[in-house]
């Protein structure tokens, strides 16, 4: 199979190179991915600058371009102009840290899997729930099962799947399980300083989520220790809100 691999982390990042190495040796495995860090640019694309590419030339065994420019521009790049033919399948990550709840509308990862959506190829996007001392080793291994499982799971085209594993020993993970995403609120804290002339800046300095106790939910499954599976849609329509009375009275002043 044709796999197209990208992250938000950068092209040399552990998590993109063990992803790398679980399937560079079962598929034709091509890397497309930002040369630098581009976590939490969600979807965003490059429009007032040149995106710049690099020919990996075997660096750290990789074949593929770094591209200055965020994970939708990796993807976009790839399927038309960079790769001869089009992935049959996009991967993207593995993150470190898990992305949840609210955080997909954030997270650069999923934005690559939702881009290849787009173009109408299965993307899949996975997460490590851990920012410290990551071992990706089992997070990769379940990858190419779910890989080797999809044939038989009927996705629709367009449909990307957003992963999360747990940063736990293999032989404590209780199992997948396929949920809903979260809508438990974030909280923020910022930290404020001054510079050496005594001009304030800020740090964004974490966030935290509300608890929530619904395994059918993707941020309490992953902190019960299942591996969460989140089908996910490209349609941002509140199709409720659509058919609402009020709303239907709206008319030109």
């Amino acid at each position: 199979m044709r796999i197209l691999l990208t992250n938000d982390d950068g092209v040399h990042a552990p998590g993109l190179m063990a992803l790398h190495r679980a399937f560079k040796d079962r598929h034709q495995v091509t890397v497309v991915a930002p040369d630098t860090e581009q976590s939490a640019v969600g979807h965003a694309i490059t429009l007032t600058d040149p995106i710049r590419v690099r020919r990996l030339e075997g660096e750290d065994g990789l074949d593929g371009w770094a591209v200055s420019g965020t994970p939708a521009d990796c993807v976009k790049l790839a399927l038309h102009e960079l790769l001869p033919q089009p992935p049959e399948l996009v991967l993207s990550g593995i993150n470190l840290g898990a992305n949840l709840g609210v955080n997909l509308l954030y997270s650069g990862t999923v934005s690559a899997a939702s881009e290849a959506a787009l173009q109408g190829i299965t993307g899949l996007a996975f997460s490590l729930g851990t920012l410290h001392r990551p071992d990706f080793s089992f997070a990769a291994r379940f990858a190419v099962h779910l890989v080797e499982r999809l044939p038989e799971l009927g996705l629709p085209p367009g449909t990307p799947l957003n992963v999360n594993i747990p940063a736990l020993a293999p032989e404590r993970i209780k199992g997948v399980r396929l949920v809903r995403q979260s809508h438990a609120s974030l909280r923020e804290r910022f930290i404020r300083r001054s510079d050496p002339r005594g001009h304030v800046y800020y740090w964004q300095a974490g966030e935290t989520m509300d608890s929530e106790d619904d395994l059918s939910l993707d941020y309490p499954a992953h902190l019960a220790g299942y591996v969460t599976v989140t089908p996910l849609r490209l349609d941002l329509t509140d199709e409720e809100l659509l058919r609402s009375p009020t709303l239907a009275a709206l008319d030109l002043p």
